[in-house]
């Protein structure tokens, strides 16, 4: 068993937590607002059987500093950039849940010689509805309400749990671990990162930030979109119409799986996983493609 005890890296100045397992070539997990590493470690040991898989906190999640207040898709995935090369990797398979798909993208599309394939997993930044939990998160007025809620949340999770179901989640290891996400919240630094990342990508009418205008960017690179059939938080559909979008990129629906597919169902999950890295080579940036691309044909 691998020695999944948190690590630390220097960045900038301020110390990102970690969590890695394994050698081989490089996957890297990142999760979604208010998560941490943990929603990773279902999947870590049996996936570092054959890679070097790095799973961090991003910055003001976990445990990890929070940033110079510049939470943006662009921030975050720059952020990215710099713990793989402050690690030693200079190139890596990026998987990314939820806020953590926006993420991944973003770093394709800002660095794409370092992404040899890109795994979205229930991903924001493909189409503008989102829970309304997280729209409320975005109004004028939403930090005083978390500060007095989360921390009932943290003393009473059953309590947070049957009030997330009334929003439609159902009570799963999806609700636990929103509601486990929610109570760390109750610190008030944690609580600032998470408002200021949120709001960097949606506001009270949904997800302000979009993918599709770029997704044909991506048709160099391995794509693999893996939802779950019941998600609440983020529609299923935007999986649907982002594999449409991307020429070979593959879909794998979970039907009975909510927002969480790698918690709720970690062994499909890697399988599917697991799949897609044995039947794609990894992507070769060529940088006169990659120009091409931004010219219209003549």
């Amino acid at each position: 068993m691998p020695d999944l005890r948190p690590k630390t890296a220097n960045v900038h100045g301020r110390s990102i937590s970690y969590l890695e397992a394994g050698e081989g070539p490089v996957l890297l997990l990142v999760h979604g607002i208010a998560g941490n590493c943990e929603n990773w470690r279902e999947v870590i040991e049996p996936l570092s059987h054959r890679h070097t898989v790095i799973a961090p906190d991003l910055p003001g999640h976990g445990a990890s500093e929070a940033g110079a207040g510049d939470y943006s898709i662009g921030a975050l995935a720059s952020g990215l950039r710099d713990l793989l090369l402050a690690l030693g990797h200079e190139r890596a398979t990026v998987v990314g849940h939820s806020l953590g798909g926006g993420v991944a993208m973003q770093l394709a599309y800002q660095y794409p010689e370092m992404v040899e394939r890109l795994v979205l997993v229930s991903s924001g930044g493909l189409g503008p509805e989102v829970s309304p939990v997280l729209r409320a998160a975005a109004l004028p007025g939403a930090a005083l309400f978390i500060s007095v809620t989360a921390g009932a949340g943290r003393r009473a999770g059953s309590v947070l749990g049957r009030g997330l179901s009334a929003f439609g989640l159902r009570p799963s290891a999806d609700v636990a671990e929103v509601a486990r996400g929610y109570a760390s919240l109750e610190d008030p630094a944690r609580r600032a990162a998470f408002l200021d990342t949120l709001r960097a990508v949606v506001g009270t009418r949904g997800q302000r930030v979009s993918a599709g205008d770029r997704l044909y960017l991506a048709e160099a690179v391995p794509v693999l979109i893996v939802w779950g059939g019941r998600d609440t938080i983020i529609p299923v559909h935007h999986g649907e119409d982002a594999v449409r979008a991307i020429p070979g990129a593959r879909l794998e629906v979970f039907e009975d799986v909510g927002h969480l597919p790698q918690l709720e169902a970690p062994g499909r999950f890697i399988a599917a996983l697991e799949r897609f890295l044995r039947e794609t080579e990894p992507a070769e940036f060529d940088r006169e493609e990659w120009v091409r691309r931004f010219r219209p044909a003549a």
